[in-house]
Parts: structure tokens; sequence; C-alpha cells
């Protein structure tokens, strides 16, 4: 059997922004109706609506990948408004690696040329949501799945661990993907809508 290469760490990054580890095939076209998204083997999450956050938000945020070692790093704004919501993530060169935007007229996603097939925006809302969407609107998504939370974070099943430093909006959260073996670190910070 051939040794397979380990991935660029631009290829990984990307790939993390994605959070479609365990899941290559290529970007959806537009999307209307729920989305379900597979979070890890045997659990999905059935994406609730921007205005199921209960808030408005703009954020910027700092986002540390880290998997197999490696550590990267990317920013993003996001603004959720009961209406929809918009993520732009650019790389530490500044340019935008992909924009995501998400209400009633569907998932729309757009990226860059040299962003790998396997990105996934769904997978990004899904760790958006799990990080930030209230227990209820999270627990409602995941149907069945087993969901435990306190003041300091989240946990489903034994696969995602979530853990908040403070309000997650103004400090840091931090998600663990057991199954798919990655860790993001999410420092954020609001500002006032543009």
């Amino acid at each position: 059997m051939a040794k397979k290469h380990a991935p660029s760490p631009r290829a990984w990054l990307l790939g993390m922004i994605g959070l479609g580890l365990a899941a290559c095939a290529p970007a959806p076209a537009p999307t209307t109706g729920p989305v379900r998204v597979t979070v890890a083997p045997g659990v999905t999450l059935d994406l609730p609506a921007p205005a199921q956050l209960g808030r408005a938000v703009e954020a910027v945020q700092l986002v540390a990948a880290r998997h197999d070692g490696q550590t990267m790093l990317f920013q993003s704004r996001l603004s959720v408004t009961a209406d929809r919501l918009r993520l732009v993530t650019t790389d530490s060169l500044g340019r935008q690696a992909m924009s995501v935007t998400w209400g009633a007229a569907g998932l729309e996603a757009e990226r860059a040329p040299w962003v790998p097939d396997g990105l996934r925006p769904e997978n990004v809302l899904a760790d958006i949501v799990l990080l930030y969407w209230p227990e209820a609107a999270v627990r409602q998504g995941l149907g069945g799945a087993d969901l435990r939370q306190d003041q300091d974070g989240r946990q489903v099943g034994e696969a995602i661990a979530i853990a908040w430093q403070g309000d997650p909006w103004s400090g840091r959260a931090t998600l663990r993907n057991r199954a798919w073996d990655y860790e993001l670190e999410v420092r954020s910070a609001l500002v006032a809508a543009p």
C-alpha cells in the first residue's frame, strides 16, 4: 500500500474551515429548505434558522484550528440578523477564502479558486450553531442526539465538546470534535453594525 502524503498546511487549513474532514464532496449548489449536516459519525444537526439565535450579532473572530500537531489561524466576520447569517473568512494573507450567506433564500457559498473542493459551508455553519445558538435550538436540531449543557459549555454525545470562557461572543469558545480529531479555538469580539 502506498504511503499517504500529509496535506499541505494551506490545504489543511481550508479543510478545517469547512470542518468536513470526513466528507470530501464538491461544494453544494445553493440550497433551499432545511439543511441537515453530519457533525460526527451517526450525529446530524438540522440547522436552525438564523432567527433562532434570538439576537442580532456583528462579530470579528480569530480562529485557531488545530489538527495533527499543527495550528493554523484565520479571521472571519460574522453577521447574524433575524433574516440571514453572513460569514466571510480570510486567510493569513488577507485573501477572501469563503463567504456564506444563509437565510430565507437558502444557503449560498462562494469560494476562492484555490479553496479545495472538500470545503463544506454547511459544516462551517454547523460548528457556528453548536458554539453559539441557544440550547433549545441546538437540542431541536440534533433531534434525539445526546446534548448536555451547563454554564461552561456543552457536549454532544462523546464526539463533540464545547467550552466557553465568559460570554462566547466577547471572549473565547473552544470546540473539540473527538470523532474527526480537530479543535477550534475562537476568540470573538462584538463590533458595531456597519
